[in-house]
């Protein structure tokens, strides 16, 4: 089942292999992880790339900002999208 909710955004998670997507928004509730998110660069309006993804589902590695990132789904099920690939 995806999660989508307007008209082009999903969340992070969603996304397959190459998709590309700009951050819209961060949903986590957890202060901690929400600010671990954004120091690693997950911030409104940067372009993610989808590069690799697990044979089990997760890690989920992702591009940003040149340079990548592994991170699991649960994580990746907080951070809205707008699909651009």
């Amino acid at each position: 089942m995806k999660t989508t909710n307007k008209d082009n955004s999903k969340y992070l998670s969603d996304l397959k292999i190459g998709q590309r997507a700009v951050v819209i928004k961060l949903h986590e509730k957890n202060k901690a992880i929400r600010r671990h998110l954004l120091d690693m660069g997950i911030t409104k309006g940067v372009e993610i790339t989808i590069k690799k993804i697990a044979p089990m589902g997760e890690p989920i590695d992702i591009k940003l900002r040149d340079y990548e990132l592994c991170l699991r789904k649960a994580d990746l099920r907080q951070i809205e999208v707008e699909v651009i690939e």
